[in-house]
């Protein structure tokens, strides 16, 4: 790879990390604020959901990552 794609391709890993740690930190404030409020469970679901689609994106660009990177070395 030359070093533009390298530094898209370390640009999608950071991209991919971040929202995987955001959207933990995320479910967990909703986990911790939700009952402090009394938010119905509804909320927490809602959260839930949303937090199962970051990582169901971050899973689809590292599995992108991963392939092209073996693709590149083969």
């Amino acid at each position: 790879m030359d070093r533009e794609a390298d530094k898209k391709f370390a640009r999608q890993g950071r991209t991919a990390a971040l929202v995987i740690a955001g959207a933990m930190l995320i479910w967990l404030a909703a986990q911790w604020i939700g009952p402090k409020f009394g938010l119905a469970g509804r909320y927490a679901i809602l959260v839930d959901l949303l937090v199962l689609a970051a990582f169901f994106w971050a899973l689809v660009v590292s599995f992108q990552m991963w392939r092209k990177r073996h693709a590149d070395k083969g």
